[in-house]
């Protein structure tokens, strides 16, 4: 069994797969259209993450787990694939707390936000994704997930795709973005680092810049939870997935 945080991809044949989905660039555009352009939050860690009142849930609602998840599932019945769409709030299959408050940095500043609609997934329905895979389908995943109180959050998708390959206890979970993987210099990509092993991770997250900050995170949360291994894999590539177990990209240990 493999996870797999994508936005879209090919499938090795005969692995049963979980693919896990997030849709911020499509997000961030549809929000500007609607007058209502995208904020992020700067935490004091240096962790960016998007500010995500009730209007911007409901655009990350519409996005995710409209346009997005139904375009991956469409492409991928075409290929063949038996997929299923879902959300975190489906099944309960993502739960988490909501974050009560947020801390903000702001130039030289600190502002306290309490009215953030986001958190961490905590609990992940790992039944309802082995009924599935049994039955043949592929679950194609995205958030938002399921508050404690009952209420949708929106999560991090590299970090809930960290919590469901825990729960799966899948020995590989695979992370695909825009760059080959981990890179010394953003700007070059020849400076791939191609593998990281657990005595030499504090030094490989200092290069991380951005997004690739948040994917290592994930990727530590996943190892610490029991994952062998973890593959930051280039989304680009004709074949990706494929790619990506064949060890191209950044395999951490």
């Amino acid at each position: 069994m493999l996870v797999v945080k994508l936005g879209g991809g090919a499938i090795k044949d005969g692995l049963a797969v979980v693919l896990v989905h997030g849709g911020s660039a499509e997000t961030n555009e549809l929000a500007t259209r609607l007058g209502h352009p995208p904020k992020f939050i700067t935490s004091p860690s240096g962790y960016e993450s998007r500010y995500t009142d009730r209007v911007t849930l409901e655009i990350f609602a519409m996005v995710y787990a409209g346009k997005v998840n139904t375009r991956i599932v469409e492409l991928l019945q075409q290929r063949g694939v038996n997929a299923l769409g879902l959300t975190g709030l489906d099944g309960r299959l993502l739960e988490g707390p909501r974050k009560k408050v947020i801390k903000s940095v702001e130039g030289a500043r600190q502002r306290i936000i309490r009215d953030d609609l986001s958190g961490k997934v905590e609990r992940v329905n790992a039944g309802l994704l082995r009924l599935l895979l049994e039955c043949g389908y592929t679950p194609v995943v995205t958030p938002p997930a399921l508050s404690d109180e009952g209420e949708a959050i929106n999560v991090d998708g590299d970090r809930a795709a960290a919590a469901i390959a825990v729960a799966l206890q899948v020995e590989r979970l695979v992370i695909l973005s825009n760059v080959r993987g981990l890179l010394r210099d953003l700007a070059d990509e020849g400076s791939l680092i191609p593998e990281v092993q657990r005595e030499g991770r504090e030094q490989a997250e200092a290069y991380a810049k951005g997004r690739m900050r948040v994917k290592l995170l994930a990727a530590r949360e996943a190892l610490d939870g029991g994952v062998r291994e973890v593959i930051l894999g280039d989304a680009r590539r004709p074949q990706p997935i494929s790619s990506a177990l064949q060890g191209r990209g950044t395999v951490l240990r």
